[in-house]
């Protein structure tokens, strides 16, 4: 999880490197039902200013009731205050929670992933957790304020991991100075997963709404390779936002517009492309 800190606040951004491995179109591939709820993009803001977001989470909790519950999770991490938000709004949840890792829990996700009681991930699925970094500008006092909230922030997420999977904090802190992957078996060994999925879980679905997040993706990468800013970016996704969205089907809990198909405007399309083919043309450099 990535800390932008300007004008004395801070701005959680996605890890690159994790955005560049995530691969939207893993899904669960068991049917899901009323007592599910999929994590299937950013958490807090993304590309359109959506996102997964603890108020999402806990309208999806409040409409399950005191039953228990499902969390499957495929998610590339956002910001870190709300990942630990919906952290504590899961472990609030009166019955059992169980969290399921598809492809990906990274940073802010893998805080999310530690709520579940049951914590399950596929022998192919990574969590990936690492320190906070920053992008900030400022005298050389508000620099030292702002390392010494970091260095909490960091401590905190040691703690929490730690006590999750009972590995020692120094342990842990070491993996998050390295921005650590950990593979479903090796999750299971080091405590931080309870059981593995079956291959059958998990299924690979190119459908309209994954493919549009691939395009997105690679745009925001290629553009950040390219110099744009963070800012930049949003407001050029801004520009591209689509109004119409399909609602989901099934009975799914969905945590954020992420999980839903959109209708991508021709404009939108075309961009895209070309922001992909930027992308291939920056790899090959």
């Amino acid at each position: 999880m990535q800390l932008n800190v300007k004008a004395g606040s801070f701005r959680c951004e996605l890890s690159p490197r994790a955005l560049e491995k995530w691969n939207p179109a893993l899904r669960a591939a068991v049917e899901t039902s009323s007592d599910t709820i999929t994590i299937y993009g950013v958490i807090g803001e993304d590309w359109y200013g959506d996102g997964v977001t603890v108020n999402r989470i806990d309208a999806a909790l409040r409409a399950i009731g005191d039953k228990p519950v499902t969390v499957y999770i495929n998610s590339p991490g956002g910001d870190m205050f709300e990942g630990i938000a919906i952290y504590n709004r899961l472990r609030e949840h009166s019955q059992e929670v169980t969290t399921k890792v598809l492809g990906m829990a990274a940073s802010a996700a893998s805080i999310v992933y530690l709520a579940g009681a049951k914590r399950q991930v596929a022998s192919s699925a990574f969590l990936m957790i690492h320190n906070c970094w920053t992008l900030l500008a400022g005298n050389r006092n508000y620099l030292r304020d702002v390392a010494d909230d970091m260095q909490e922030f960091d401590a905190a997420m040691v703690d929490l991991y730690a006590e999750t999977s009972g590995q020692p904090g120094a342990d842990i802190a070491e993996m998050m100075d390295d921005e650590t992957y950990i593979r479903g078996k090796r999750a299971l060994e080091l405590g931080f997963a309870t059981g593995l999925l079956t291959a059958d879980e998990v299924v690979e679905r190119e459908d309209e709404a994954s493919q549009q997040t691939n395009a997105l993706k690679a745009m925001d990468v290629a553009l950040a390779k390219a110099g744009v800013t963070r800012n930049e970016r949003r407001e050029l996704f801004a520009n591209f936002k689509s109004s119409t969205l399909r609602a989901a089907g099934g009975g799914t809990h969905d945590a954020a517009p992420t999980d839903k198909p959109r209708a991508v405007a021709p404009d939108l399309s075309a961009s895209l492309s070309a922001a992909t083919d930027l992308l291939k043309s920056l790899k090959g450099k």
